[in-house]
């Protein structure tokens, strides 16, 4: 069983939707010291004001160092609302923000104390709207050396080099204005594309990585 190694991710870019479409079992770091400014935190979407990052704050830790799945959520500035307001007004008028908007409503009303638990219950409902089912598990321990590690290859403040990712275009509300915007967060792909989002995510996967990973049936017909 093919297996990846990734950091956790709050509604994580295409780019790493695409190792859960590729790879079979899923080791999600929990044991590594937490970095800031990753998006381990934070996600990208397109507005009518151009690319915007969003951010979950978190406690600020007592030591210099502290694992990321003893990370806590911070309830400073509102920023649930914040983000929800952000989603409404940058996805109103995608064809699916209606249709998923009930799914979503909920992750911005509840409380969770700790980042971990709440990246993978939105990485779980996302993987369930996309039709992923990859074997997701956390790590307990540590380790430096791991094949496919791909646990910091992912960053907002600079492109990563995976020859694995080829970001395919697709519609998205904004696009006459600033031209295709690749690699936002998964929710970007999911309300403007709907079922339409894992033929998507296959085709931004090169061939050599997911040929072991073919769309199922339905999906193929509807890549067509």
């Amino acid at each position: 069983m093919s297996v990846v190694c990734l950091s956790t991710a709050y509604l994580a870019p295409v780019s790493y939707y695409c190792k859960l479409y590729t790879f079979n079992s899923v080791r999600i770091e929990a044991c590594e010291n937490y970095q800031k400014q990753t998006y381990r935190n934070r996600c990208r979407i397109a507005t009518a004001n151009g690319m915007q990052e969003l951010t979950v704050p978190v406690e600020k830790s007592p030591t210099p160092k502290i694992l990321t799945r003893d990370i806590r959520i911070s309830d400073h500035g509102n920023w649930r609302h914040l983000h929800w307001n952000a989603f409404v007004s940058a996805y109103n008028m995608s064809p699916f923000f209606e249709y998923y908007a009930d799914d979503f409503a909920p992750f911005y009303e509840k409380k969770y104390t700790f980042l971990m638990d709440y990246n993978e219950a939105l990485q779980q409902l996302i993987c369930e709207l996309i039709d992923l089912q990859p074997q997701i598990i956390r790590t307990d321990t540590y380790e430096a050396n791991l094949p496919n590690d791909f646990r910091n290859v992912f960053h907002p403040r600079h492109p990563h080099d995976d020859p694995s990712f080829h970001p395919q275009p697709y519609y998205q509300v904004f696009r006459e204005k600033y031209g295709f915007l690749p690699d936002l967060s998964i929710v970007d792909l999911l309300f403007n594309m709907g079922p339409e989002a894992l033929p998507v995510l296959s085709d931004s996967c090169r061939q050599t990585d997911n040929a072991h990973r073919p769309l199922p049936p339905q999906k193929q017909a509807a890549s067509r």
